[in-house]
């Protein structure tokens, strides 16, 4: 190409070849910040916006004080009017009782008395109602008193006439006592031939036998096992019981003499002589458990 000439449309597009890729990656860097304004300027805070509300928010506020003072200022007129309707109903409440007192104290004149004087004749009057009313009251605590000093005297002959009664029945159930106990003593072949005299069958018949005093008796209690138990002038030693058929075994020592007493029943009189001269005993068992008898020794009155 020569001086002064053009360059050609070779030449021309042979440097934006060149310069391409520099000028597209300076149009996508104005491009990208364009972008980046943009979003910017929209993430901003509409200032005229917030104003908008604040001035709102502030209006509102304004008004609603105004509102509460226009309360509050109707609430003092009221409690000022109510309080001057009180002072007003006060005077007249007031007036009402003066002239009741004026109207009372010209009563009082016109019947002859003052206030003073009826004041003074109701304090009488008080009085008087009172001390009755005290009178009557002691009167019933005397009359009460006497009551019950009464009701007590009564509840004492009561007492009385009960425990006489009592006395009376206990009487009469120990003779009844006496009576059945003096019938049930019987008397009863005993198991050496002799028929015995009457025989006791527990404590209290044998009571009843005692205060006759027709023999002596002593009550004994043996366990089967032990030794030889001494009584009056003789020695008795259980050594065997049968409490289903009601049955004992006893050994008797009697004047250097061993007596076994075989299968003897409750109640039984059991019989045998002893001394010089030789005197009948009896041995009766009232009672029979698994290891031990109990009963009594019946010996002439003159034995020791």
């Amino acid at each position: 190409m020569g001086p002064g000439e053009q360059p050609g449309f070779n030449a021309v597009m042979l440097d934006e070849r060149r310069f391409y890729p520099q000028v597209r990656r300076q149009k996508e860097d104005i491009r990208m910040a364009d972008e980046i304004r943009t979003y910017e300027v929209e993430r901003q805070p509409n200032h005229k916006l917030l104003l908008g509300v604040g001035i709102a928010g502030l209006v509102l506020a304004l008004g609603s004080l105004g509102w509460n003072y226009g309360l509050q200022h109707q609430l003092q007129d009221a409690v000022t009017a109510k309080g001057q309707e009180n002072d007003k109903l006060q005077a007249e409440l007031d007036q009402t009782n003066a002239r009741l007192k004026a109207t009372s104290e010209t009563l009082g004149q016109s019947v002859g008395m003052t206030q003073k004087q009826l004041e003074d004749r109701a304090q009488t009057i008080l009085a008087a109602q009172q001390a009755q009313t005290a009178q009557t009251a002691r009167l019933e605590r005397a009359q009460a008193a006497t009551s019950k000093q009464v009701s007590a005297v009564s509840s004492d002959v009561s007492s009385v006439k009960t425990d006489v009664g009592g006395v009376k029945t206990d009487v009469a159930n120990t003779k009844s006592d006496l009576a059945n106990t003096q019938q049930q003593l019987q008397r009863v072949m005993g198991d050496a031939g002799v028929m015995s005299g009457e025989i006791a069958t527990n404590h209290d018949q044998l009571e009843m036998l005692k205060h006759k005093g027709d023999r002596n008796y002593a009550e004994f209690t043996l366990q089967k096992g032990s030794k030889p138990t001494l009584l009056a002038n003789v020695t008795l030693q259980l050594k065997k019981t049968d409490t289903k058929h009601s049955k004992f075994t006893m050994n008797v020592s009697s004047d250097d003499k061993l007596i076994e007493k075989k299968d003897k029943n409750l109640d039984e009189p059991v019989q045998f002589y002893t001394g010089k001269n030789p005197v009948l005993y009896e041995l009766v068992v009232n009672s029979i458990s698994k290891n031990s008898v109990s009963g009594y020794l019946s010996t002439p009155k003159n034995i020791q």
